[in-house]
């Protein structure tokens, strides 16, 4: 066991930001879709639209998934390749 726990810092930030239903939601459809915009997303979900983005603004920070702005729509998608694998664990 390492006592240099630090290193751990940035995967336990990436699991605190899954550790949320609406989150771990929005990542594995996003993982199934390939790439959605807030609207799908709150529609699929049945939340406002500000509940939405301030759970897309974790999982941002957290650097789980990347918007790219096309006009007046910004669509995401999952880019962190370790959370990839975590959900198809968790959903195996």
């Amino acid at each position: 066991m390492k006592k240099d726990y630090k290193e751990f810092d940035e995967l336990a930030e990436v699991l605190k930001a899954l550790a949320h239903p609406v989150r771990l939601c929005i990542v594995t459809g996003l993982i199934d879709k390939g790439q959605c915009n807030v609207g799908h997303m709150q529609a699929c979900l049945e939340l406002p639209q500000s509940t939405v983005s301030q759970h897309l603004q974790k999982l941002r920070a957290a650097g789980i998934i990347e918007g790219s702005r096309n006009g007046l729509e910004v669509t995401y998608e999952v880019t962190d390749e370790r959370v990839k694998k975590i959900i198809k664990a968790l959903n195996s």
